[in-house]
Formats: structure tokens, C-alpha cells, sequence
């Protein structure tokens, strides 16, 4: 089975050292959690011969209309057999809503660079089942200590993506603010403190969403205890960058900040937008396309940078392997000349 369509798996001529795909054939399987009626789509380091290459894999899931059916490809073998490994675990974490797919092209790429990668269908938080707001505040970072205690995680990194990097900074320490809590009518208040897990290694929060709503205040993002890698869109409307994302940046302990000069909410997590998504849909006041598309910049460009600085920021804090620190400056290092154009790096 070959196709050009609704692909997750396009590396950019320009893209960085680290983007793509690197020397592991990846597998993939399916799982249905008691938990709350979680789903995960699970990545992993797989045994068998340079699938990477010669395997042309699918998904089937929705579009953001959480009706019209779309089948993405990319490059991992559904149940191939497992490598033999100790592989860390990265959890992936959608927005409000998305669904488990949503970042797919990180669970193949990250998976064939040594992780075991978890994506979660959050229940009531998904294009087909979305529920009350609230209920997904709540349950967020709950959802994601499950995963990690499902697949036995001796040590974890968190990815969220909007709704999945409030629910991964709640994780790592910053604590939900007062006024969130009053707010919500008492709801949130079992995270106005937070016991934050010790196998907990890294958060990278793309497009955080919360900052700019009062979710949390100076005093709850300085009990951030993880080391944290914000992406951040400049002109991002939905978590507001000066009043949101920034902020996170200013207060939190030792953050680093990636800022995608020009773009929206959609900077770097959603995988690009299938060709269904040009067609309207009844269940939507806008175009479909504008869930996963961004205005100035190519979403694939933006996935391999995405992806060159996940590995490098997880090979750095989950691994422990410190030459990734040098690709975590300002200096752009394994990029090519001008290919960093549009970026901005800014750490403590």
C-alpha cells in the first residue's frame, strides 16, 4: 500500500540534524485502558528488517469534525515485534479537543530514536467525544500519571500540546492559582497542590494553554520541579503569547523558550492537515483546515523542528546525555545556514 496523501511522516529539505526519523524500525499497537475508557496508540523500537523504509503504515482515525473519517500514513508496522529494551517513556497529550493522532508524526520519529511513546485518546476531550471543559482540567494530569504507572515507566517525559501542556506543567509542579479554583466551583482544587512524580524527567509544552486565563499565577509556575521547553507560536490567540506563553517562560525555573516568529496556535504539534480537511463540514463553522494549518509557516518545516528538539531535549533529561545540550542554545547548532530563519531561543 503506497500514498502521497495524508502523510505524517514529510521531512523538509532544510530540517535540522535531529529531525526525522533516525536508525530504529518502529512498531505500533493499540490499547484500551480501564481507566476512564482511555485509549492509547503506543510506539515502540521494533524488531524486524528496515520497516522504516520499505513499510508504508496507516492510521484511521477522524477529522476535527469528529465525523468524517481519514486515514493518515506514515512509516510504523502495527504489532511488529518488539525490540529488547529499557526505552523511556514519552507520554503525548493532546488539545481540547484532538485525539491520540494528533501528533503521530512525534510517536514514530521519537520511537525510532529509542523511546516508547504513549499518546492518549483523553476521554470527553477528543474531536468524537468532546465533553464539559471542566472535566477535562480536572482530569488532565491524572490521565497522564495512569499511562505512566500502565506501562510501568521507570522514568518519563511529558509532551502536551494546549490543553496537553496545561495538564503537563499541573504534572510537573505548577500548581493551579486560587482564583482557577474559585472559579471553578471547588473542582480544581485537589491541584492547588501538587505531589509531583519522581519519574518524571521533562515537560515540553507546545502552544501551553492556561497563563492567560489565570490558571496559574507567579507563585504556582515558580513550583515548576521539571525541567520545561515551551513552543510557542508569536501570534497564537488561543493561549495568547505575551499574557500566556511568555509568562510560563518569566516565571517558571530555568524554562526554555522556542518562539515560531509569526505563527499561530497550530506552531509545530499538529501533523499536516489531511486533504479532507479542505472540504467543509456541517459540524464545523470553519474550514477544517484551519485546525491543523498554520497561515505563514509549512507545517512540515515546523514538525521537523518540532522533532529535532524533542530528541534533543529528551536525549539531554531523560537520558542523561549531555552533547544534546549544545542544540539547546541560541545558536541554532545542526541547523543549516538560514534554515533557523524564523526561530527565536531564549533561556535563563
Amino acid at each position: 500500500m503506497t500514498s502521497s496523501f495524508n502523510r505524517i511522516d514529510g521531512v523538509s529539505s532544510d530540517a535540522p540534524e535531529l529531525a526525522g526519523y533516525g536508525y530504529m524500525s518502529v512498531g505500533v499497537r493499540t490499547e484500551a485502558l480501564a481507566h476512564r475508557g482511555l485509549v492509547i496508540e503506543v510506539w515502540y523500537p521494533a524488531d524486524y528488517d528496515n520497516g522504516l523504509t520499505n513499510y508504508d503504515g496507516f492510521y484511521d482515525t477522524l477529522l476535527r469534525d469528529g465525523a468524517t473519517p481519514v486515514r493518515l500514513f506514515g512509516q510504523a508496522k502495527r504489532e511488529a515485534p518488539a525490540l529488547a529494551g529499557d526505552w523511556p517513556l514519552v507520554i503525548l497529550s493532546h488539545g481540547y479537543p484532538g485525539n491520540r493522532m494528533l501528533m503521530a508524526h512525534l510517536g514514530e520519529t521519537l520511537a525510532s530514536r529509542g523511546y516508547l511513546v504513549a499518546s492518549i485518546d483523553h476521554s470527553l476531550s477528543t474531536y468524537g467525544d468532546k465533553g464539559e471543559f471542566l472535566e477535562t482540567l480536572v482530569n488532565r494530569p491524572l490521565d497522564t500519571r495512569h499511562v505512566a504507572d500502565h506501562l510501568g515507566a521507570s522514568a518519563y517525559a511529558i509532551i502536551g500540546y494546549s490543553m496537553g501542556g496545561y495538564g503537563a506543567l499541573v504534572s510537573g509542579g505548577a500548581a493551579v492559582s486560587a482564583s482557577a479554583v474559585e472559579e471553578s466551583g471547588a473542582a480544581l482544587a485537589r491541584h492547588l497542590t501538587v505531589e509531583v512524580d519522581q519519574r518524571l524527567r521533562a515537560i515540553i509544552a507546545i502552544g501551553p494553554w492556561g497563563r492567560q486565563r489565570g490558571i496559574w499565577d507567579a507563585a504556582g509556575l515558580s513550583g515548576l520541579q521539571v525541567p520545561l521547553l515551551i513552543m510557542a507560536g508569536s501570534q497564537d490567540e488561543v493561549s495568547g503569547y505575551a499574557s500566556g506563553m511568555r509568562m510560563i517562560y518569566q516565571q517558571a525555573p530555568g524554562a526554555i523558550l522556542l518562539t515560531f516568529d509569526g505563527a499561530g496556535h497550530n506552531a509545530a504539534a499538529p501533523y499536516p492537515a489531511p486533504r479532507e480537511a479542505f472540504v467543509p463540514s456541517d459540524n464545523l463553522e470553519f474550514l477544517p483546515a484551519e485546525h491543523y494549518a498554520d497561515p505563514v509557516w509549512d507545517t512540515v518545516r515546523m514538525n521537523g523542528i518540532a522533532q529535532h528538539f524533542a530528541a534533543a531535549f529528551l536525549g539531554l533529561h531523560l537520558r542523561g546525555e549531555a552533547e544534546m545540550a549544545r542544540y539547546l542554545t541560541p545558536e541554532f547548532a545542526g541547523f543549516g545556514q538560514g534554515a533557523a530563519e524564523g526561530l527565536r531561543l531564549e533561556r535563563d
